[in-house]
């Protein structure tokens, strides 16, 4: 049995085998875009790793042949002092289940490589903190260390004054490590890997995956594959970042672009929500070609899909790799404006709309909003990352919130949410986040939940050890009634009248449709 597939043109394997991630890289590589080279390994292997404990037979020889071919590709070798190879390991189910699994970034930079890197680069600082992201993540995912606390901060990861960092040479960057992350990573890159690929197949059993899973009703057998490409770092120079793009508007079903970026980092800070982004829009001004790229690659994705798409993309050094691609998670009112313009657009019939959109979203409702011609106590305003009123007692942790909403609707306040905070995103009935973007993890995941959300409310700080949030200059304990707007962005004290929004003349005209015996005409 062959258990690895290269991202090829030309490798046809079903979603199923090559996993979502991997299978939307192979369409990419299909549709001429630009992707990092690499391969997936299937998720046959994991349902064998999951059985019996260990890599199945054959594994160990295919994984050391399809680095050996990545490195001839690359003209690199992993872990290498000279142009060094690096890799990302990631995990990749059938479905989406957006950072349920675990990911590793830049495995292979061993403390040669480091330098070598640093070298090549000119940049002692960025190989650094890709060094130290590298420690961090492998200790997290592989032996369940906490991640290091103000990880991935660009300049400044040891936590050292950045004039320091500049003035450092190559060979001083080893010394910088810390010794307790460095003694758990092994010094053989192949070790690394193998290790890496064997932590990304346990954590389609990590409990926040499972609970992922009964959520949205997907099946528990069906394991992850994993896809390995070469690095391309977002981090690198003024000239690098990282970002996602929706082909169209994910909360209104606007044809427009729609997503965040951030420039000198790495793509794990813009879905974690760690760092506030910039609207995507923003990458136009910044790095033109890649904007214009970008915006090629979402138009021949959506013509291919014939539906709106979500990409993860990096550009290092001014040019743009494209990461992931997929069709994109949209509202309930976004999904009936689409259907009804690809309609307009002449790329689906009416029969195929009225089948893309939920019957339970056909339902004449509007969007409810804040009413601001009233009184109203406003605490902060941040982005509106999923449209929708929500009131309810404020929790400042998953478990609280899990625990609160027995009693009632509650508001999940974090500083960013991430996947062990599921489970209180699931009982909450909105959330707002002090960090993060439209794209970040509260922001997908409440989109996907349909909650309301607001984001990247800059002043709010969330104290879970004191049981309160400070926001406008206040402080509000755990349990104080809250009402936010995820289409103004706005949180304001108390429970507040709301208004609906007009009638959606997009859903008007789907119903109308629903009514015609006549679906094969338009």
């Amino acid at each position: 049995m062959t258990w690895i597939h290269p991202i090829s043109a030309h490798t046809r394997q079903p979603v199923d085998v090559l996993g979502g991630k991997g299978h939307g890289l192979m369409v990419l590589r299909r549709l001429g875009l630009p992707v990092p080279p690499g391969f997936v390994i299937g998720t046959a292997a994991c349902r064998a790793f999951l059985r019996d404990g260990r890599f199945p037979d054959g594994l160990h020889a295919e994984l050391a042949a399809a680095v050996t071919e990545l490195e001839a590709a690359t003209g690199r070798r992993l872990g290498g002092p000279e142009r060094p190879l690096t890799v990302s390991v990631r995990s990749g189910g059938a479905v989406s289940m957006p950072g349920m699994m675990d990911t590793i970034l830049n495995l292979g930079l061993t403390p040669e490589a480091a330098e070598g890197l640093a070298a090549e680069s000119g940049d002692p600082r960025f190989a650094l903190d890709a060094r130290q992201r590298f420690l961090s993540g492998f200790t997290s995912v592989v032996h369940g260390r906490p991640p290091r606390s103000g990880q991935g901060a660009p300049g400044n990861p040891a936590r050292l004054a950045p004039n320091d960092l500049t003035r450092l040479p190559p060979d001083d960057l080893t010394r910088l490590a810390p010794d307790d992350l460095t003694r758990l990573v092994p010094e053989d890159p192949m070790r690394q890997l193998e290790a890496a690929v064997g932590a990304v197949f346990a954590s389609w059993e990590a409990p926040r995956a499972r609970t992922y899973r009964v959520l949205n009703g997907i099946p528990h057998d069906h394991g992850t594959a994993v896809t390995v490409q070469a690095m391309v770092y977002g981090n690198r120079d003024a000239r690098s970042g990282s970002g996602v793009a929706f082909s169209r508007d994910p909360n209104t079903g606007e044809n427009i672009p729609f997503g965040d970026v951030l420039f000198g980092h790495q793509g794990d800070d813009v879905v974690s929500g760690r760092a506030t982004t910039r609207p995507l829009s923003d990458l136009a001004g910044h790095e033109p070609a890649a904007w214009a790229g970008l915006l090629a690659a979402l138009g021949r994705i959506e013509a291919h899909h014939r539906a709106p798409c979500y990409v993860e993309f990096t550009f290092e050094a001014g040019e743009l790799w494209l990461l992931q691609a997929r069709p994109a998670t949209l509202t309930g009112r976004a999904a009936v404006r689409v259907a009804v313009d690809l309609v307009d657009e002449n790329v689906i019939d009416r029969r195929e709309a009225l089948r893309r959109v939920d019957p339970r979203r056909l339902k004449p409702s509007r969007t409810p909003r804040i009413d601001t011609t009233a009184p109203i106590d406003l605490l902060i305003r941040g982005l509106g990352a999923c449209p929708g009123v929500a009131t309810g007692r404020l929790a400042v942790t998953a478990d609280a919130a899990a625990r609160m909403a027995a009693g009632g609707p509650v508001i999940l306040a974090r500083p960013e949410t991430s996947p062990l905070d599921l489970h209180g995103l699931a009982a909450a009935a909105g959330v707002v986040t002090a960090r993060g973007g439209p794209a970040s993890h509260a922001a997908v995941v409440a989109r996907a939940m349909g909650k309301p959300a607001v984001v990247g409310a800059s002043g709010l700080t969330v104290d879970a050890v004191a049981g309160h949030v400070r926001a406008g200059g206040r402080t509000l304990p755990e349990g104080a009634i809250v009402t936010i707007d995820g289409t103004s962005g706005e949180v304001v004290a108390g429970d507040v009248p709301t208004l609906t929004d007009a009638p959606d003349p997009h859903l008007s005209r789907l119903l109308g449709w629903a009514e015609d015996r006549g679906l094969g005409d338009r």
